[in-house]
C-alpha cells in the first residue's frame, strides 16, 4: 500500500498558490501601467490643445460672430469650467470614443479616423513586412560573417537608412520608378479607373480587392502601394537589421554557442537553431516598435504620395487649425503604441516561460 507524503503535497500546493499570486500581481501591474500610460497620454494631448495659439471658439463660430455668439459657444464648449473639470470631461469623451467634430470635414473625428486609419495601417503593415523579411536575415548573416562583405553591406544599408531624408527618397522614387520607368503606379491608393470600384469591407484596398475577387484592382492597388511601402520598409529594415546583428553578436559570443560547435553541430544549426531562437524574444519588441514608428512616422510619405491616411489627416488638421482632428489622431497613434507594447509584453511572456 502506497503512502502519501503530506509534506510534498503541501509544498506543491504552496508552489501553485505562489505562482498564481505572481501571475495576478503581474497582470495587475500590467493593467495599472497601461492605465497610467493612457492617462498620461490624454494629459499631454489635453495640454497641447490648451497651449496651442488657436482659439477653438473662433474656429467654430467664425471671426464674424458677435460677442454674444462667442460667449454662448464658449460656455457650450465647457471652456468656462476649471481645467480639472475640463480634463475629466475630455477623458470621459475619449473613453467613449468621442473626439469631437472636425471643423475641416464637418464630420465626427472618430468617423474620419475610422475612414483614414486603414490606409495607414495597410501601408505600415506592408512596410514592416518588407523590413522583417529582409532585415532579419540580413542582420543574422551579417553577425555570422562579421567583418565580411555582407556585414559591410548591412552596416552601409543601416547607415544610409538613418541618414537619407525620406522626402528626398520619395521624390526620387517617383521620378525614377514612376516618371521615367513607369514600373509603379503614381500618387494615391488607386488609379482613376478603379477608384471607388472595390466595395469597402476592411478599408484596406489590397484586402478588399481580394475579397471582391477583382484582380485588376488588386494589381492596380499593389502598383500604387509598393513604392511608399518599400521606402518605409527600407527604414524599418535599417533598424531591424542593426538590432538583429547586435543581438546575434551577443549570442554568438556566449559559451553555449562554443559548446554547440565543439559537439559538432553544423554552423546552420548553431546560428538558426540556437542563437536565433534566443534573440526571438527581444526581436519581437523591436518589430513591434518598428511597426508603431511607421504608423506615426509615415506623415511625410503620405504627403509625398498623396496617401489618404492618418498622417495626412493630422497634417491637414494642423494646417487648418482643426485641433479636434489633430488631438484625435494623436491619441489614436499613442494608443497604438501602448497596445503594441502590451502585445509584445504578452508575447514575450508566452515565448519565455521564465518571465511568469
Amino acid at each position: 500500500m502506497a503512502l502519501t507524503d503530506p509534506t510534498g503535497v503541501a509544498t506543491a500546493s504552496s508552489r501553485r498558490r505562489a505562482l498564481t499570486r505572481r501571475r495576478v500581481r503581474s497582470v495587475a501591474g500590467t493593467v495599472l501601467s497601461l492605465a497610467l500610460t493612457l492617462l498620461g497620454l490624454l494629459l499631454v494631448t489635453f495640454i497641447i490643445g490648451r497651449v496651442m495659439p488657436i482659439d477653438p471658439v473662433l474656429k467654430v463660430v467664425g471671426d464674424r460672430a458677435t460677442q454674444a455668439q462667442y460667449d454662448a459657444a464658449y460656455v457650450a464648449m465647457g471652456l468656462d469650467q476649471p481645467l480639472i473639470v475640463q480634463f475629466l470631461s475630455y477623458v470621459g469623451d475619449v473613453l467613449r470614443g468621442d473626439f469631437g467634430r472636425s471643423i475641416s470635414t464637418g464630420q465626427l473625428v472618430a468617423q474620419d479616423i475610422a475612414r483614414v486609419f486603414p490606409a495607414t495601417f495597410e501601408l505600415a503593415a506592408l512596410g514592416t513586412f518588407i523590413g522583417v523579411v529582409i532585415g532579419v536575415p540580413l542582420g543574422v548573416i551579417a553577425a555570422a560573417r562579421r567583418g565580411g562583405v555582407i556585414d559591410q553591406v548591412a552596416r552601409v544599408v543601416a547607415l544610409v537608412g538613418y541618414s537619407m531624408p525620406i522626402f528626398w527618397l520619395g521624390l526620387m522614387g517617383l521620378l525614377i520608378f514612376y516618371g521615367m520607368l513607369g514600373w509603379v503606379g503614381g500618387p494615391g491608393r488607386q488609379g482613376i479607373i478603379y477608384d471607388g470600384m472595390v466595395p469597402s469591407v476592411t478599408g484596406m484596398i489590397l484586402v478588399d480587392s481580394l475579397i471582391a475577387g477583382d484582380w485588376g484592382a488588386f494589381r492596380d492597388a499593389f502598383s500604387h502601394i509598393i513604392l511608399p511601402a518599400s521606402l518605409l520598409g527600407y527604414y524599418s529594415l535599417a533598424y531591424i537589421s542593426r538590432m538583429t546583428r547586435s543581438f546575434m553578436l551577443e549570442q554568438l559570443s556566449a559559451e553555449y554557442i562554443t559548446t554547440a560547435r565543439v559537439k559538432g553541430l553544423s554552423e546552420r544549426a548553431v546560428i538558426w537553431g540556437h542563437a536565433f531562437r534566443n534573440i526571438a524574444i527581444p526581436l519581437v519588441t523591436v518589430i513591434a516598435l518598428s511597426f508603431g514608428s511607421l504608423l506615426e512616422g509615415s506623415v511625410l510619405t503620405e504627403i509625398i504620395f498623396s496617401w489618404p491616411g492618418l498622417g495626412s489627416y493630422i497634417t491637414r488638421g494642423l494646417l487648418s487649425g482643426d485641433m479636434n482632428a489633430v488631438l484625435g489622431g494623436t491619441v489614436v497613434v499613442g494608443v497604438c503604441f501602448v497596445v503594441l507594447n502590451l502585445f509584445s509584453d504578452i508575447l514575450y511572456r508566452f515565448l519565455d516561460p521564465r518571465s511568469t
